[in-house]
């Protein structure tokens, strides 16, 4: 974004700060951090757009430190983050003048969404009736890649790791993308493997194949399957991920509009789509991408 948002994340836990700030950061926002109240008190002075408080913290708690913001900048908006089981304090803010809160943990996605729409509120900035691909997208240097020539044992392995929480804290989560993009030694995108893709790879041609006209009825018993998966796993992982992987997702230009991502999406049964800019490749659209700005827009007209 040309205009970064400034954050001021508040919250009394040093490594989720450190953590949460490194991805604000990676998104293209930039992050200030306060490990109290007071401290975000003092930090005001760096002129934050939007304000991330944690509600229970020791010292001057969340609606302290929300009530003395408040007094000082009436139009900075403020997101209050809770506990499930602090969830009618967090309303309470609301009528002290927080514009929204969310529950630990809470989706990146979800998070960084809220940021922009509240920076736009706060502003008073005219929203755009329309969002671009590149606006909503996961940029290409947060998605999951890997060579053709790897093998489907790395494949998983990296696969894995996009499901892990990118924070130790249980505070905050960073969804998993479900597939890996795979370009060529050229850097050119290639091909992308899901979890259907190496579900598909692991079943035996035979299962697929006719059967004899006197065998249509029959039925497999449970010892025909026992023992298959884990010997068609074992096969596979030495496989090369060009192998099985599905053909690259169709493209779409990064200024694209998002009614034309959904057509692609919808018209050619594609879950995601590679977003390109200038003949590079900077980021992945996901269906859930979508539904994210969807709701953002419901949220804009209830309010």
């Amino acid at each position: 974004m040309t205009d970064a948002i400034k954050i001021l994340m508040v919250d009394d836990e040093e490594q989720f700060r450190a953590t949460t700030k490194k991805l604000l950061n990676r998104r293209g926002f930039e992050t200030i951090v306060a490990g109290s109240g007071e401290e975000a008190i003092e930090k005001l002075d760096q002129k934050p757009d939007v304000v991330i408080l944690d509600i229970k913290m020791p010292g001057m708690d969340g609606h302290q430190a929300l009530r003395e913001i408040k007094e000082r900048i009436p139009d900075l908006p403020v997101i209050m983050l809770t506990g499930h089981g602090a969830e009618p304090s967090a309303k309470e803010s609301l009528k002290k003048g927080a514009y929204d809160y969310l529950l630990k943990p809470c989706d990146m996605d979800l998070l960084t969404a809220k940021i922009t729409e509240a920076a736009q509120h706060g502003k008073k900035k005219r929203i755009p009736e329309e969002s671009t691909v590149e606006a909503v997208m996961v940029p290409i240097e947060d998605y999951t890649t890997l060579r053709g020539n790897q093998t489907i044992g790395e494949a998983i392995e990296k696969l894995k790791k996009s499901f892990v929480s990118q924070l130790s804290t249980s505070r905050i989560m960073e969804t998993g993308h479900r597939s890996v993009l795979v370009f060529d030694e050229k850097g050119k995108v290639m091909g992308i493997l899901a979890i259907t893709d190496l579900l598909q790879a692991i079943m035996p041609a035979y299962l697929s194949a006719p059967k004899p006209s006197m065998a249509d009825s029959i039925q497999y018993s449970p010892m025909f399957w026992k023992g298959m998966f884990k010997r068609e796993v074992k096969v596979l992982v030495r496989k090369k991920v060009e192998a099985v992987m599905s053909p690259a997702p169709l493209a779409i230009d990064a200024g694209s509009n998002l009614m034309e991502a959904a057509y692609l999406m919808v018209m050619n049964r594609e879950r995601r789509l590679v977003v390109v800019k200038s003949g590079q490749v900077v980021g992945v659209l996901r269906e859930q991408d979508l539904f994210f700005e969807m709701e953002r827009i419901l949220r804009e007209v209830e309010s």
